[in-house]
């Protein structure tokens, strides 16, 4: 039998099992793993925002001393790669087996890699490459690459386009004709860095079954090995791909950067390869959040429903699709707010630059979106003279509610409960008929003025858009009698966020064992099934039901009297569906989380400073399998969307980056965060939940922005339309501001 108690592991605070290994140093992250004989790597980048390679000379880069090879394009046995789409040279080059890879789309383009014996001479050889280019047309504006004319940066996609994205709801004409007020707004969004704490690392060598391994931080081990895989021309069987401890990722480990080359040196050398990015190098190598230009009307009803939304939504997809079908499929949606709707249209963009490519980062479109849609649900407030609470409850999503996509919102919708939990642990009051909002008290200083604000937003939890979405997971029981050891194998990645940890807490659940009886093993596809992605807020509802299916599978197999009792299981999520391409109609998303936020913020008029004083965010986490990870997740988002709302400034001028050290590109630091982040964790069952347990890792960060906007607003008066609110473009509109 097994050892089941009565005690519950969900919902405890159980110490991340992770913790004391990386608290003493032990943890081995990438940039920490060597091996015996090993050679390092550096990697030439093109420089170049777009151009032809005319010549490549690497002549003398080869003789160097120490230098063991020097590999390009004519080296890649399928010289193409992609996360959605094979559209990237894994180095551009002549020689390639790929057509139109001798043309470089960005500055972070590779070009050729060095492998020698020491970093030393690496670094030094690299810069004996010589490349001789024929320079091409560069466009950095997604609207003017959008036009017809402009130059193509990828010969079969018209108009520069990755994809376009239409929702038809309802009747537009009518819609306008209903509504007593229209507001109009065009918001902008900068890029955003990931800014994980180690830039890419990692270490390829062949295994003792001849496996091209490769050691890195990523989010989806086994889509890394099928991508590799497909660069070599190998079978998925003779790569391996292992994760040691990741220093963070939030959506920027998603697509490959160091993983290609480094497997390709490893297979073609038969030594180990090391390499080590420098900041700087991190900065311009990989993806960035999406910048997005939304233009929007939306129009109200004097008492303060929303009868009309239009929408079009442009997002710059930088030189690479990288994930962009998926993220402005999610602004698609969450560009018209957690709202029921009836007339809406909405056209969503993702267009070819050569800029840095785009890709996810936390929130995954949804803080673009949620900035458009909330402000635009602020202004229609204050123009009706509606407190900003009472018209998200005039509007907002309920059971059964009708989306965009003309479907019914899943089960489980809890949208006005956060809303109302959101103003209630905050600065609202409900007097029986309508809400208010107590203003702040003002400092002495009259420079100093403070607002409050409030914004709210829903996220899907797991894939989108008929993806089959599902999860493996396998449970080995062993002992005799009793159950002695648990093994549990899951692919899951842990990129900071306690995944590993809450593998744990389930199978203990749902095996009826301690915790310290549980041996984890994960994320090496030699040892485990895959998992999909550490990403779209689906590890936790995934990991549970997938462990629970297992562990349901071994404990059958051990009262069989299996020893060991082995339980492998395949988690399949419920269908969605695509979005129609004329009409938009679909079920886009099996499930979503709900959020609510509330900041209080003090702008220094005469610098224009913004200091986010209070923020009280609420989030509908269905369950919180470990309660104190879940806050430490929320206040994470909290101070990481503050820095996108107000001090990140990625800067980048003709496809050249000016802001690639973080001396220049500034992040929020101990002396910039609130004063206090105030977590409201709600706990209403998801139907789909594993124990009703929804994701949490990208909600937090959706309505920080918009509600940081309309704090600025309740101080100063002026709505602020453009991220980030730096201090040097809040101190030009308060300067520009009539009577000022």
């Amino acid at each position: 039998m097994s050892e089941q108690t009565s005690t519950s592991y969900i919902g405890r605070n159980l110490e991340r099992i992770d913790a004391l290994a990386k608290v003493t140093g032990k943890a081995l992250f990438p940039g920490d793993l060597s091996a015996e004989g090993m050679l390092h790597m550096a990697i030439k980048f093109a420089g170049v925002p777009h151009a032809r390679i005319v010549n490549l000379d690497t002549s003398e880069a080869e003789r160097y001393p120490g230098v063991v090879a020097v590999l390009t394009a004519k080296d890649v046995p399928v010289n193409e790669y992609g996360l959605i789409m094979n559209d990237q040279p894994v180095l551009c080059g002549p020689g390639s087996t790929k057509e139109g890879a001798d043309i470089v789309r960005f500055i972070g383009d590779q070009v050729a890699v060095v492998v020698a014996e020491t970093r030393e001479a690496a670094l030094a050889a690299r810069e004996l490459i010589k490349i001789e280019y024929e320079h091409l047309p560069v466009i950095t504006d997604p609207v003017e690459a959008m036009r017809e004319g402009a130059p193509l940066l990828h010969a079969d996609k018209e108009r520069n386009l990755v994809c376009h994205y239409r929702i038809r709801k309802g009747d537009m004409e009518r819609g306008w004709a209903l509504a007593d007020v229209i507001i109009e707004g065009e918001y902008r969004t900068g890029r955003q860095e990931h800014v994980f704490l180690q830039p890419e690392a990692g270490l390829a060598y062949i295994d003792e079954e001849g496996r091209v391994t490769v050691m890195a931080a990523g989010q989806w081990a086994h889509e890394d090995r099928e991508q590799i895989a497909h660069a070599l021309n190998l079978p998925e069987e003779q790569v391996r791909v292992i994760y040691p401890a990741i220093g963070g990722a939030f959506g920027g480990r998603e697509d490959l950067s160091i993983q290609l080359v480094l497997a390709l040196a490893a297979w073609k050398l038969r030594r180990p390869v090391k390499i080590v990015w420098s900041r700087e190098e991190s900065i311009i190598g990989h993806h960035k959040r999406h910048p997005f230009v939304i233009k929007t009307r939306w129009g109200a009803t004097r008492d303060g429903r929303v009868v009309a939304v239009e929408a079009e939504v442009i997002a710059d997809a930088g030189a690479y699709a990288y994930t962009t079908t998926k993220v402005t499929g999610n602004a698609h949606l969450l560009v018209t707010g957690p709202y029921e709707i009836e007339n809406v249209k909405v056209d969503t963009y993702g267009v070819y630059t050569n800029n840095i490519p785009s890709g996810a980062f936390r929130g995954f479109g949804g803080p673009q979106a949620a900035f458009a849609a909330e402000s635009q649900m602020n202004k229609l407030a204050e123009a009706l003279g509606i407190d900003p609470v009472e018209i998200r409850l005039r509007n907002i999503l309920r059971e059964g509610s009708i989306i965009s996509t003309g479907t019914p919102i899943p089960p489980g919708c809890t949208a006005e409960q956060v809303v109302r939990s959101c103003a209630q642990e905050s600065w609202w009051t409900f007097d029986g008929e309508k809400w208010r909002m107590e203003p702040p008290e003002q400092p002495r200083d009259p420079a100093r003025k403070r607002g409050r604000g409030f914004a709210c937003g829903f996220k899907n939890v797991g894939f989108s858009f008929g993806y089959p979405e599902n999860c493996w997971a396998t449970v080995e029981l062993h002992g005799t009698s009793e159950i002695e050891k648990v093994v549990v194998r899951h692919a899951g990645a842990e990129v900071g966020q306690g995944a590993h940890t809450v593998m744990v807490q389930v199978a203990a659940e749902a095996l009826g064992v301690p915790p310290e009886k549980i041996e984890l093993i994960a994320s090496d596809t030699a040892e485990t099934d895959n998992s999909g992605s550490a990403s779209a807020s689906r590890m936790t509802f995934m990991v549970g039901h997938s462990i629970a299916g297992a562990a349901k599978k071994a404990l059958e197999a051990w009262a069989n009297e299996e020893r060991p009792a082995i339980g492998r299981y395949q988690y399949r999520a419920p269908k969605t569906q695509p979005y129609d391409p004329e009409t938009g109609h679909s079920k886009p998303n099996i499930t979503y989380g709900y959020v609510a936020q509330a900041v209080e913020v003090e702008v220094d008029t005469e610098t224009g400073q913004i200091a986010v004083l209070r923020v009280v965010s609420a989030d509908d986490v269905g369950r919180a399998v470990n309660p104190k990870m879940v806050e430490g997740q929320i206040e994470g988002a909290v101070v990481q969307a503050q820095g996108y709302a107000t001090i990140e400034n990625f800067v980048a001028e003709d496809g050249y980056v000016l802001t690639d050290r973080l001396s220049t590109y500034l992040i929020p630091t101990v002396m910039d965060i609130p004063d206090e982040v105030k977590p409201v964790i709600l706990e209403f069952p998801d139907p789909q939940g594993p124990w009703g347990a929804r994701g949490v890792g990208e909600m937090p960060f959706l309505p920080m922005a918009p509600a940081i906007a309309a704090a600025v607003h309740d101080a100063t008066g002026i709505w602020f339309d453009v991220l980030p609110m730096t201090p040097e473009s809040v101190l030009m509109k308060l300067r520009q501001a009539p009577g000022r």
